[in-house]
């Protein structure tokens, strides 16, 4: 018979890992801080996980820890968790399957933190292009507290012997999902994309913190920005201001340029209307779904017949940067990046989900 572990000592282990987790990103500045022996496996994962997909670099890897060292602070957790009490503290344990996609690094670590906390088994199949961090991370929980164990398994297989599942692919993967695990509860996770929506006053200040929702991850993330919504008369050229800081990080890096050439001629190709600063292409489009390394941009004349609009497209749209208005998707510019541990993607309550099997 296994040891139960306890709520307080879960949290007291997740907060013990957040702490790790800011030093693993000082590791990439201060390469002096020790980290390397202490925790020579995460420190070595680090490494490999830049050689095995290239748009993990260092900077992105450490962006990913640092915005995680935040969020993993006790009275963060508190707050999160009170809203669940007290079902929080008798939940039965469940195995939970989680596919993860490989995007951006450690895009899965908030299912594995909510399976853990919710007092389940985490059994997770991992994406081919992120295979490194989340296992090492997982060993130094393990450390922190042995008694996890017995809750963490990663797969490579088919997955079997599981009571839930948590999915996260593509619209085609989705289907293919919905279809193979109707008989489980489940989460299933689409496309979905962050979009911008500015009213034209935003100065410099404001227009590179847009530069961050753009940019950070190259854009690859779900919460990045991949359309920003512009009132009639305001320039696209403003644009270029926000992505500026990142020009050289996206003009240096190979994959990303690879695919700003293959697109610059797609669209010379087809005779498509866009703007090119020799690192981001900016064009015209209703779609939402921009592909790297391009911003598509659309007018608009009436704030609220956009704000309806975005409601009724609100299955295709993960956060909304904006500092004009506010509901519930909304966040400020420069803030797409650092969402709450309550930010839950596609707005499906992970937790609850999770505490109800």
């Amino acid at each position: 018979m296994t040891k139960s572990l306890s709520l307080d000592s879960r949290i007291h282990a997740i907060v013990e890992l957040g702490n790790v987790m800011g030093q693993a990103a000082e590791s990439y500045t201060l390469p002096d801080t020790g980290f390397a022996i202490h925790y020579p496996e995460l420190y070595d994962s680090l490494q490999v996980a830049y050689h095995q997909n290239p748009w993990f670099t260092p900077a992105n890897i450490a962006f990913a820890l640092n915005e995680w060292k935040d969020a993993l602070n006790e009275q963060a957790i508190q707050t999160w968790l009170k809203d669940y009490q007290p079902m929080i503290q008798n939940t039965e344990s469940k195995k939970v399957a989680v596919i993860m996609a490989g995007n951006i690094p450690l895009v899965g670590f908030h299912d594995f933190l909510c399976t853990l906390l919710a007092g389940h088994s985490f059994i997770g199949k991992l994406s081919s292009t992120d295979k490194v961090l989340l296992p090492a991370i997982a060993n130094v929980l393990c450390t922190i507290e042995p008694l996890f164990k017995q809750k963490i398994e990663f797969t490579e297989g088919i997955l079997k012997e599981f009571d839930a599942i948590i999915a996260t692919g593509s619209n085609n993967t989705a289907r293919y999902f919905e279809y193979y695990f109707s008989r489980y509860p489940h989460i299933i996770r689409k496309n979905r994309n962050g979009v911008a929506v500015l009213n034209g006053n935003e100065d410099n200040e404001a227009l590179k913190k847009l530069g961050i929702d753009i940019c950070s991850y190259f854009g690859l993330g779900c919460r990045n920005i991949s359309k920003v919504f512009i009132p009639e008369g305001f320039s696209p050229q403003k644009l270029y201001s926000a992505v500026e800081p990142f020009n050289k990080i996206l003009f240096d890096h190979f994959k990303y340029m690879n695919n700003h050439s293959y697109h610059r001629s797609i669209y010379l190709l087809n005779s498509t209307p866009f703007l090119d600063n020799d690192a981001f292409i900016l064009t015209e489009s209703a779609s939402y779904s921009s592909p790297i390394p391009v911003l598509y941009y659309e007018f608009y004349k009436d704030i609220e017949l956009l704000k309806e609009k975005l409601l009724l497209d609100d299955d295709q749209i993960q956060c909304i940067a904006t500092d004009a208005f506010t509901n519930d998707k909304t966040v400020l510019l420069g803030c797409t990046q650092s969402p709450g541990l309550s930010d839950y993607a596609d707005g499906i309550d992970t937790l609850k989900f999770l505490i109800e099997l």
